[in-house]
Parts: structure tokens; sequence; C-alpha cells
């Protein structure tokens, strides 16, 4: 179940929790095992070894963001992303000891046999906080019945904001629905890379869009955040992906397309941006990351 963008729903009716920058996992655990499955529904038990002792949870299934904490206590995407493509057992078993990531729960979906996924979101949660999955690596944070108070503290700690969620609503997964809103503690977007223009670096400005019939529908251009480091990872990704012809649905403006490099839309990153322009383009939009752990067909234009 995914959420839509939006401001702080007031009133009663919501319960609320913190927003965690890292990687959505659900966890299938019973019969002395554990898998842990991706956003697309792949198998990425084999990356996270130190998550195998939720077998003891016994038969559940779990929702929850895998992160890897920072120095300063916080979810650090820039470490994660050093774990998240590893398949290789033995690869993962050393970054597990340097580099270990927690499992933060928050929903179940199945417990004791029992499909829960029609039960509302109050009722999971008190049997979520009943059965209360502790251990080494993973938890259960808390939920709240304050909006304000929990995006003060989202605030406060630099967390990325706050999701709301409505206590009667059942859980539907692949949907993204409006009985879960997240509110960002910055403005952010998630956009699908058609090309790049060449400037005084290699990169001068990565052209994004959104899906739309027909290919990509064009938001701008990013020239802003993008680090020498970022740079290369970029090329690295991006350069494999070259194509004669532009992946977007209208013709760019020559400003934009003069020069441009397109490639295959396949690249999901994360931009910061001041507001959007009547037509939808980006004011003032910032690289943040990659987002290798969203396809295309996920980005949505919030």
């Amino acid at each position: 179940m995914l959420a839509t963008a939006g401001a702080l729903p007031a009133g009663p009716g919501w319960g609320y929790e913190l927003k965690w920058d890292g990687v959505r996992a659900i966890a299938t655990c019973g019969a002395g095992a554990a898998r842990i499955y991706g956003r697309r529904g792949n198998d990425i038990t084999a990356g996270y070894p130190e998550l195998a002792g939720l077998a003891g949870v016994g038969d559940a299934v779990l929702d929850g963001e895998i992160v890897v904490m920072g120095a300063a206590g916080r979810p650090s995407f820039r470490d994660l992303a050093e774990r998240m493509h590893v398949r290789d057992h033995h690869k993962a078993a050393r970054l597990a000891a340097t580099i270990p990531v927690t499992y933060l729960i928050f929903d179940v979906l199945r417990l004791g046999g029992v499909d829960l996924l029609d039960v509302p979101y109050a009722e999971r949660r008190a049997l979520l906080d009943e059965l209360s999955p502790t251990g080494e690596r993973w938890l259960v944070p808390p939920a709240f019945d304050d909006g304000p108070a929990t995006q003060a503290a989202s605030h406060e700690h630099g967390l990325e904001g706050v999701v709301a969620k409505r206590l009667a609503a059942p859980y539907r997964p692949g949907l993204r629905s409006p009985d879960w809103v997240k509110v960002k503690a910055e403005q952010t977007g998630d956009f699908v890379v058609g090309g790049w223009r060449p400037g005084v670096r290699a990169i001068g400005g990565l052209l994004v869009g959104v899906p739309a019939p027909g290919g990509l529908a064009f938001r701008g251009r990013v020239g802003g955040g993008i680090s020498d480091a970022a740079q290369r990872t970029l090329m690295e990704t991006l350069d494999p992906l070259v194509v004669p012809g532009s992946p977007f649905a209208q013709a760019l403006p020559r400003e934009d397309s003069r020069t441009a490099v397109w490639v295959r839309p396949q690249v999901v990153v994360e931009v910061k941006f001041a507001q959007r322009t009547r037509d939808g383009r980006l004011r003032f939009p910032r690289f943040l990351r990659l987002r290798p752990d969203k396809s295309p067909e996920e980005v949505v234009d919030e």
C-alpha cells in the first residue's frame, strides 16, 4: 500500500508515524525462515542476512522500511545504497558486519494464519504493538495520535517527514491510497531521466519527466546538486542506456534539447525543488540522489 502526497490531515480518525528514509520491504516469516521482498515483489533476502532472525516472529507478514542508521542516529540513504543491490552471500555478510541495516516494522498483514488486509489500520497497529517483534536489527517504531507534534518531532530530528494513516482504513496492496498521506519535510519528488545536456562538466543538466501517454511528460532540467561522485555514478548508470531519439512525449524547447543525449527512460532520481510553474516544470530543482529501489512505473506526478 502506497501513500499520496499532501498536507497533514487534521481532526479525529487519523494516526501518525514518522517517515523513514530507506527501502520499503515486506517480510514473510514462518516455518523457521524469513523472506524479504522489495517494492517490485523481488526477493531481496540474500542482501540482508542480519534479518534472518525475523523467522522467530512466527507466522506473520510484516510491512516496514529497511534503513541504515548513520552516526547521528538518523537514517542514511547514502550508506544504505551500498547494500541495496548486493546479492552475493559472502559480500552481504561482510557488509552486514560493517554497515548493518535495521528493519523498522510499521504494519502487520497476516498473523497466526489470519489475513489482516481488511482489518482497520488501528486494529492492525494494536496487534503489531502486542506482537512487539523486537530484535537486534528490527523493531517497531512508535505511532502517535498528535499530527502537529509528530511533524515537529520529525523536523527537530532531521527526519523525512510524517505519514498519516486513516485509523479505519484497510490495507490495499499495490494501491496509492488517500487513506495514507505522506507529508514531506521538504518538497521533493521522484522523476524519470530521459536524457542529459552536457555542459562545463559531463552532465550540465538532467532532463527529467514523469510517465505519460506516448512517453515522458517533461518536468525540467536539473543541473544543481550533482556532485562529482554523483556525476560519476550517473554517467555509469546512464551511458549504457543512450538511444538516438527522445523518450519525451512532446518536443522539448530548444534551450533544453540542444546538444541533448537521450536515454531509455529506466532511471529514477529524487529531486528537491521550490515549486512548479503552470506548465508543470520544476523551479530551482536540485538533484538529491538516484532511486535504484524505484521503477519508472512507480513515479507519479504528485
